[in-house]
């Protein structure tokens, strides 16, 4: 199972990001091997669509289990279409935020947590 966790770095001790579409790095997880890839998130300046952008980037990635703060609809949209299930009020690092899921302390998501454009600016 893969899992991908915005973060504020690339790596498994990096800071999860509360934002999904204009997060500065995604950061794939395969849990049974515990390889781990981080990717500068190329939509984090992006005028517009960063979250589908995101979402289909993180999908092409095989993802199964997004981890983050906060999704929008049009990203929650997205990645619900490619079958990718959504964690979101992640906190603490990317580690952590893996843990805290494989211990099953997570809500999945079923709707949109935040507005459209709520990352922009931040």
């Amino acid at each position: 199972m893969k899992v991908c966790v915005t973060a504020l770095g690339p790596k498994k001790d990096s800071e999860v990001d509360p934002r999904f579409g204009r997060c500065q790095y995604f950061v794939f997880l395969e849990l049974q091997t515990r390889e781990v890839e981080g990717v500068v998130n190329p939509n984090i300046e992006s005028s517009g669509g960063a979250g589908i952008q995101s979402a289909q980037l993180v999908a092409s990635k095989g993802v199964d289990i997004v981890l983050t703060g906060h999704v929008g609809p049009n990203a929650f949209k997205t990645l619900s279409a490619a079958g990718v299930t959504i964690f979101t009020g992640v906190k603490g690092t990317v580690q952590e935020a893996v843990e805290t899921y494989e211990a099953g302390k997570l809500d999945r998501m079923v709707a949109p947590d935040s507005l459209s454009k709520s990352g922009m600016g931040q």
